[in-house]
């Protein structure tokens, strides 16, 4: 069967790529290997009356100009911000615990409780990360020029350059800090207090087997500040309906344009015919359509689906050692009852329940865990966020019930010693719920289910090679013309008429929609 474009992977990227190529008048065919649509954005089942955000668990990033012309609220989904961003436990009195969010002078207030400098200093820090965040908003929507593309690429990058140019020198010092620096050099630098820290350097070890004293931690910190939540600047929130309302607007928008979605297509291989591009599946079905676009981590298309005739051997390499590592631990827990943490007494609805409750109340704690982890393969006293969406959202869960997503550090791909995650992942959900139980004592006892995901887990549900949610580390050698790999930054690969349209291309990782719309636009130009 022949089609126009061919869609790899029926994730949120691959769907907002299929849409934009529908609008654009061609015949489009979407092959997702599991048996639901949304990759890593899925709402699913996982105890009876229990249904979450299976793996991706939190919105932000989501580009406003993607959610209007693919016209998702129509669609369905809503968005409805947390009420604090971070609740911070840190001891067992009332009170003891930092809050942030709320606005601005809220915000200075509990910072105060800690710190009057660092209350002070606080909407400076914020006007610096909406400085940079908008140089990055600015680059979000462009493809990065292709590093020996000929005089195109250079107008390209020209164009790229001027963004920078055009800024004050103060702001240019401010995103080459933001790139370059260590989140916890940087947060040395404005603040003195340990929980404030704490709260801003999450952001840097979310999704990155790092230190937060990395190099170049600063800016896995900013890629997580660029979004927005109902026109609200760096909010995040919950999609009611969890993260698979996304994707289901997403696939009644494809429908609607006369997109084809298939579930239960596994591709076996891919093979360049000259002017077309072969698909296999493993059903036996073969395929052809003029232009092709992954959204599969770059690393499974190049070095298993590729044909083995046609694949370049440096490129092999290349990708074979391509660095994909977030230490991530993702569990969903069923429960009977809300945590009761000891600094914020009840089980009865607050609003730091419906928060991002971040479990390390130090930049030396986050340091010590990833010590811990490269030394011992996961961390006994590992980095927690939780999550209730629950509390926002009844359908969730029975009536009286709670359902709560926890997203761990760090928790290695490789364990030493030839240790498997099949056997030691029980232990590890076993080490994250102690975490939480030191602060909220009724939360262990309160788990009715749990799902687990370990990084080996994650690759084999979601094809998240080293179980990487970012389909790739977000370190300089991994970003803009160089995502995946310098020669590919413009969403093109070497075989003609082969498109990458996934979270391995720039601007990187979380549920942005973004590469699949500007892999589209490519296509389109091509």
């Amino acid at each position: 069967m022949h089609y126009d474009a061919l869609i790899l992977g029926g994730g949120h990227n691959g769907l907002v790529c299929a849409c934009y190529l529908a609008r654009a008048g061609l015949k489009v065919r979407v092959l997702e290997r599991r048996a639901v649509l949304g990759g890593a954005a899925v709402t699913e089942e996982f105890a009876p009356g229990f249904r979450n955000s299976t793996a991706s668990y939190t919105v932000s990033l989501l580009n406003p100009k993607i959610i209007r012309e693919l016209r998702l609220v129509e669609h369905g989904l809503k968005i409805v911000e947390r009420p604090y961003s971070n609740f911070l436990p840190l001891g067992d009195e009332p009170g003891q615990c930092i809050r942030l969010g709320g606005g601005l002078a809220a915000t200075q207030a509990e910072v105060a409780r800690f710190s009057q400098r660092d209350a002070e200093r606080l909407s400076d820090y914020y006007a610096l990360l909406e400085r940079v965040a908008d140089v990055l908003r600015a680059m979000l929507l462009t493809t990065p020029p292709n590093v020996g593309g000929g005089i195109a690429e250079l107008f390209s990058a020209w164009k790229t350059a001027r963004v920078f140019k055009d800024l004050p020198l103060s702001t240019q010092r401010d995103v080459l800090d933001l790139f370059a620096l260590s989140a916890g050099d940087l947060l040395d630098r404005w603040f003195e207090s340990a929980p404030l820290k704490a709260c801003f350097g999450f952001d840097s070890i979310v999704g990155n087997f790092a230190s937060p004293y990395a190099p170049g931690s600063a800016y896995v910190l900013l890629h997580h500040v660029f979004g927005e939540v109902n026109g609200k600047s760096g909010v995040w929130g919950h999609a009611l309906g969890g993260m698979g309302a996304i994707t289901q607007a997403l696939a009644a928008e494809a429908r609607l344009l006369g997109v084809e979605l298939s579930t239960d297509c596994a591709v076996s291989r891919v093979q360049s015919l000259g002017k077309k591009i072969r698909v296999d599946l493993e059903n036996g079905e073969v395929l052809q359509a003029s232009k092709v676009a992954s959204n599969l981590h770059p690393k499974l298309l190049f070095t298993q689906l590729l044909d083995p005739n046609q694949r370049d051997p440096e490129l092999t390499q290349r990708f074979a050692d391509h660095q994909n590592e977030s230490a991530t631990l993702r569990m969903n827990v069923a429960l009977s009852e809300l945590p009761d943490f000891r600094c914020a007494p009840g089980t009865a609805l607050q609003p730091h329940h419906q928060s991002g409750v971040i479990f390390a109340p130090s930049l030396a704690y986050m340091e010590r865990a990833y010590a811990e982890a490269r030394e011992q393969g996961w961390a006994r006293q590992p980095i927690v966020e939780m999550l209730i969406p629950s509390t926002v959202d009844p359908s969730l869960a029975p009536a009286g019930r709670q359902v709560a997503s926890l997203f761990c550090q760090h928790f290695r791909y490789s364990l030493p010693d030839g240790r498997s995650w099949d056997a030691e992942r029980e232990a590890a959900a076993d080490a994250a719920i102690e975490v939480v139980n030191r602060v909220a004592p009724n939360f262990k006892a309160s788990v009715i289910a749990r799902q687990i995901h370990t990084p080996l887990d994650l690759e084999r549900k979601f094809g998240l090679v080293g179980g990487d949610i970012f389909h790739g580390k977000l370190t300089l050698n991994q970003l803009f013309s160089a995502r995946p790999l310098l020669g590919m930054g413009n969403y093109r690969t070497p075989v003609q008429g082969l498109y990458l349209c996934g979270s391995g291309t720039h601007p990187g990782g979380g549920v942005t929609g973004i590469p699949g719309h500007n892999a589209a636009r490519e296509m389109l130009r091509s």
